[in-house]
């Protein structure tokens, strides 16, 4: 789930690309995010993935049942990808086309990811003028009325 939708409940279509990226990192590391805590890292599935990235061992996320049946370069790439969707801030995160883009090509020039959402030192619940100026016009608020019909 989306930071901002959890925190905030603020949906954008940001908050899909969050979930892609998730759901691209759960393949590749073959285990799922809800569970990934309990396993032998003891932190979640995004700040392993964000660690890995940073210490240049990337490829240790990658699912031990795969040994070497893969393409290095097109599983860093597609772990890259999955990072840039699940960035903190949704202002930072790529639009669903531009991500089947990055996915297709090979040669496209990928920005570096920051921070994964849920991680140490999330500035989450700070207002910041730049995003919210931004990001305003692309989040709707979940609202419910309720009505009760009685007969008479």
């Amino acid at each position: 789930m989306a930071p901002e939708y959890a925190m905030e409940g603020l949906y954008s279509v940001k908050s899909d690309v969050f979930s892609f990226g998730v759901l691209l990192l759960e393949i590749i590391a073959g285990k799922r995010n809800s569970g990934f805590y309990l396993s032998d890292h003891g932190q979640s599935l995004l700040v392993y993935s964000w660690k890995l990235w940073c210490e240049g061992e990337c490829l240790e996320l990658v699912d031990p049942i795969l040994e070497n049946t893969y393409i290095r370069s097109e599983v860093i790439r597609c772990i890259h990808i999955g990072l840039l969707c699940v960035q903190e801030d949704a202002i930072d995160r790529p639009i669903m086309s531009t991500v089947v883009v990055m996915l297709a090509s090979e040669t496209m020039t990928l920005p570096n990811p920051n921070h994964p959402a849920f991680s140490v030192g999330r500035k989450f619940g700070k207002e910041d003028e730049s995003t919210s100026k931004t990001s305003k016009d692309n989040i709707s608020v979940n609202e419910v009325s309720m009505s009760n019909v009685f007969p008479r």
